[in-house]
């Protein structure tokens, strides 16, 4: 009796050295499954595993186009073992073939069972991070490109005696399709436009630095604005199909300084508001479609003079299409902004329509690029108002 005891208790010693033994290799072969961050290393080193630790004859993983060992293929002799990520998705199936294709023994199951659970902790967490450093890379160039399009707006305004001029310009995304530029003339004239690509984000962002190159070129020359205007949109016609679909709405102003006028070509743009003294608001409405859209279009300019005191706003429809629940901000509650702004630095009424958009959302998500820009003719003298 006393040696049956004796047998019974050293059967169960070697069961548990062999329990040991087990869970060793298992937390070993982790270890190993949790040593790369690479999503192609995490499968490679489930396979050695398996065929070297266990003397599998193969295994596989098939749609990564992994194999080790003997040939592996789905034909019910290998046995299928499926790695799942958090949520239950699959990520991976192992395909296992046993020696001569013997079933696999109960440890050879629990080992594989528990290295396939190590392993898709260790999937999951490779894509993930190659994931994240996409996601860093993508944002870098996002930055990047955010600089670079920040830095291809004016970095300085020409000082115009007699007036002040302002603009901003602030993205939805990292970048957008808003234009804005202003190029002084060799007859002293200045020359402005405010363009809005349709659509936002990068290719609308791309398609505003192929806008610039063409305006930059073509207003050096300094010709008529209705020529401008009817060039640029011939250009952008003939840049292709792609082109068309982010057609341009601009609107363009020539101030000449020394004799107070200006001309306003709108190409298919929001109308620009004019507020002399004493006078209805003027809107310059849009003369021809935008840029882009059609070939062979002509387009007019307005002249007029700009009376000291008179204040101008062109601006991009993402200062219209600012919303508070399902009401719009609005033209009308634009130009009634622009109208009650006592300001009479162009600068400073920016400001100020910029916090009455804001007041009006009430903090909420910007939902478009916005650009405007603002020129006032300074009071001469004794002219100025009391």
């Amino acid at each position: 009796m006393a040696s049956e005891i004796q047998l019974s208790s050293g059967a169960e010693t070697i069961d548990l050295q062999q329990q040991v033994a087990r869970l060793q290799a298992l937390l070993e072969a982790a270890r190993q499954v949790h040593s790369t961050a690479r999503e192609e290393e995490v499968l490679e080193q489930v396979l050695r595993i398996v065929v070297r630790e266990l003397e599998m004859a193969g295994a596989a993983f098939p749609e990564a186009g992994l194999q080790y060992g003997e040939e592996v293929c789905a034909d019910g002799v290998s046995v299928s073992y499926l790695l799942e990520d958090r949520e239950g998705r699959q990520m991976a199936e192992l395909l296992v073939a046993s020696p001569e294709g013997r079933a696999l023994s109960l440890y050879e199951t629990d080992f594989i069972e528990g290295l396939v659970l190590q392993a898709a902790v260790a999937l999951e967490n490779a894509r993930n991070q190659k994931r994240n450093l996409e996601f860093a890379r993508v944002q870098q160039d996002m930055d990047a490109a955010r600089a670079i399009q920040r830095s291809l707006l004016p970095q300085s305004l020409p000082t115009i005696d007699g007036y002040s001029l302002a603009f901003r310009s602030d993205t939805c995304y990292e970048v957008g399709g808003d234009y804005l530029d202003v190029v002084a003339q060799p007859d002293g004239g200045v020359l402005m436009v405010v363009a809005d690509v349709a659509g936002k984000g990068m290719a609308s962002a791309m398609m505003s630095t192929s806008f610039r190159s063409a305006f930059r070129a073509m207003a050096s020359d300094g010709p008529p604005l209705e020529e401008l205007a009817a060039r640029m949109n011939q250009h952008h016609w003939a840049e292709g199909e792609e082109a068309r679909l982010r057609y341009v709405t601009a609107i363009f102003l020539r101030l000449h300084p020394a004799v107070g006028e200006i001309e306003v070509v709108n190409a298919g743009h929001n109308p620009g508001f004019l507020l002399q003294p004493g006078e209805e608001p003027r809107l310059f409405d849009a003369s021809g479609t935008p840029l882009g859209m059609l070939p062979g279009m002509l387009y007019a300019s307005e002249r007029c003079a700009l009376q000291p005191g008179a204040r101008l706003l062109f601006y991009t429809d993402g200062l219209t299409e600012v919303f508070k629940g399902d009401e719009e901000f609005g033209a009308d509650r634009l130009l009634s902004a622009f109208l009650e702004c006592p300001k009479r630095i162009a600068g400073d009424i920016l400001d100020a329509l910029w916090a009455a958009i804001g007041a009006f959302s009430e903090g909420g998500p910007q939902g478009d690029d916005m650009t405007a820009l603002a020129l006032c003719r300074e009071w001469a003298g004794t002219e100025r108002p009391a």
